[in-house]
């Protein structure tokens, strides 16, 4: 071997060894794409709503009907459309009648005052303590009480002013108004109910109740009806203390209440309609085929009818034979 070979012996062990080395393999490449496109949200369906929170009859014994089809009057003998109101689509939780015939109307944004003979809004009032109205009466004067969810408000229906503000009430929201024998007003609260001075708007009394009601009405006796979250209860305006739960419908929800012309009381729950006999607080019966279970409003003695509004349309009861049937018009169900 030369010299130069074993000079530059381990070079060349070196040279073999980089030369038999593995080869680096190159990374793989891709080429870029967009990403894929996002499906579209699926569409919401939206259930209809045949919800009837309020009736009034008028002086004409013609009836008003509030749900989401509108405010409309109809004759309570056939049933057929007399005319409808031309007011904002809103939520109508309350109706009442004023002197001259007027039909106040309560939303959940303020008051407004339709004239029956254009059926067109001629007055509309936003200052009250709150603009979700929830109950509605006219008192012996003639001035218009508007409970609210932030207290009550008395108004003169001529001008559609507020004339005053009632807000120490217990329980602060006025869901139901009623006439006492002498005239003074009741208001049901979340707490119970106040007795309210129609002449100078004082809370007169308070009595706590177990529940909030939700519903007043006034018996041809002079007594008055509380219906609550919890039961039924009856009130002496003239003995304020002497209060008694009717055993029957304890721990029950009532929602309205009405009595007809021979003084059986007819109360709306969230599970059905019943016919109680007032002068023992025994169920005499409940009302089948209702289009809903859960009772909003009742108008009794309308057309010969018990009308009858719930969460899924508008109904009637016969007064004589008891057989239900549900309007078309205003009710999911077809019959």
């Amino acid at each position: 071997m030369s010299s130069v070979c074993r000079r530059f012996g381990f070079a060349s062990v070196l040279l073999s060894f980089v030369i038999v080395a593995p080869r680096t393999i190159a990374s793989p490449t891709f080429t870029p794409t967009a990403p894929p496109p996002v499906a579209p949200p699926l569409p919401q369906e939206v259930q209809p709503d045949y919800r009837v929170a309020a009736l009034q009859r008028d002086f004409q014994g013609n009836l008003w009907v509030a749900s989401p089809q509108g405010l409309v009057r109809i004759d309570p003998n056939t049933g057929t459309l007399i005319s409808r109101a031309q007011m904002p689509n809103l939520p109508i939780s309350a109706l009442a009648q004023d002197r001259v015939g007027r039909l106040w109307v309560g939303t959940s944004e303020g008051l407004w005052r339709i004239d029956p003979k254009t059926n067109t809004v001629t007055a509309q009032n936003l200052f009250l303590p709150s603009n979700r109205v929830l109950s509605l009466l006219v008192d012996r004067r003639g001035f218009l009480w508007v409970g609210t969810d932030s207290g009550l408000a008395l108004v003169s229906p001529d001008q559609g002013l507020r004339m005053t503000t009632v807000k120490n009430l217990p329980g602060v929201s006025a869901n139901a108004l009623s006439l006492d024998p002498e005239g003074q007003l009741w208001v049901g609260t979340l707490e119970g109910v106040a007795q309210v001075d129609t002449a100078s708007a004082r809370v007169l009394h308070t009595s706590t109740l177990e529940g909030a009601v939700q519903s007043l009405s006034l018996d041809r006796h002079g007594s008055l009806w509380a219906g609550t979250t919890n039961g039924l209860i009856k009130i002496d305006p003239l003995n304020r203390r002497r209060l008694r739960s009717v055993t029957s419908l304890r721990g029950r929800e009532i929602v309205s209440t009405g009595f007809d012309a021979v003084g059986s009381i007819w109360v709306g729950t969230n599970t059905g309609l019943l016919r109680v006999n007032p002068y023992n607080g025994a169920i005499v019966g409940q009302v089948p085929n209702l289009p809903s279970n859960h009772v909003l409003s009742l108008a009794p003695d309308t057309g010969n009818k018990l009308w009858v509004g719930t969460t899924e349309g508008l109904a009637w009861v016969s007064m004589t034979s008891y057989e239900t049937r549900s309007h078309l018009m205003f009710s999911r169900r077809v019959e």
